[in-house]
């Protein structure tokens, strides 16, 4: 499994946010994309994810132009940005359950439900599957988008900001299934202000991709 990027670039109001960038995501990696506001961060995450073509160079998955195998990378990319991205009419399990039977084909409604239960479980929302989203708070909100990594079966992990709205001890439940998810061969793509406890600069799986808010960037592994 590997993302490569070659010359990649996005222009914004007459401005490079960033440009020239040959990068290479590889198994059992976790990147940490760090840079101040309006550096280009969440741009970047959402070409990555195929959800902005406005941009220059080019983007492989597996070797091949993602132009060409678009639905085999999407179907091997999990994505979470800012936004939740659940309904917030149905429950967390309904949620889920609707999550699984698109990207899970084949697994039974009695399975589904199984892994939906222990899904909420592990994020810490046993007691509220039935409950209506909206009637949760913004950090319970994003435990439900959260509980996705548990159930997803793909190898690329794409998170912006995952950390936002959730407590410590959801912080450190996510650190664990990232470094986790990295250990077993997938790959995660990250950004975030929040100061990692288990991604510390010392972990053998992490590496950086600083932006300057200036154009310019810095890879360290």
């Amino acid at each position: 499994m590997q993302l490569d990027t070659r010359k990649l670039g996005c222009e914004r109001d007459e401005r490079w946010l960033f440009s020239d960038l040959d990068w290479h995501i590889g198994p059992g990696e976790l990147w940490r994309v760090e840079g101040p506001n309006g550096s280009g961060k969440t741009t970047l995450l959402r070409i990555l994810s195929g959800q902005m073509a406005d941009y220059t160079g080019t983007i492989a998955w597996q070797g091949e132009p993602i132009g060409r195998c678009r639905e085999a990378f999407m179907a091997s990319m999990l994505y979470i940005g800012h936004r939740p991205g659940i309904k917030k009419a149905l429950t967390p399990r309904e949620n889920l359950d609707w999550y699984q039977a698109m990207s899970a084909a084949g697994n039974s409604a009695r399975v589904r439900r199984t892994a939906c239960f222990e899904a909420l479980e592990a994020v810490g929302l046993a007691g509220f599957e039935e409950t209506p989203v909206e009637s949760l708070s913004a950090g319970q909100q994003r435990r439900v988008a959260l509980a996705r990594l548990a159930l997803g079966h793909q190898p690329l992990w794409i998170l912006d900001e995952p950390f936002t709205a959730i407590d410590r001890d959801g912080v450190r439940q996510l650190e664990r299934w990232m470094t986790g998810h990295c250990h077993k061969g997938g790959s995660v793509v990250v950004t975030s202000h929040h100061d990692s406890g288990e991604l510390s600069p010392s972990s053998e799986v992490l590496k950086y991709l600083r932006f300057d808010g200036q154009g310019g960037m810095h890879i360290e592994c």
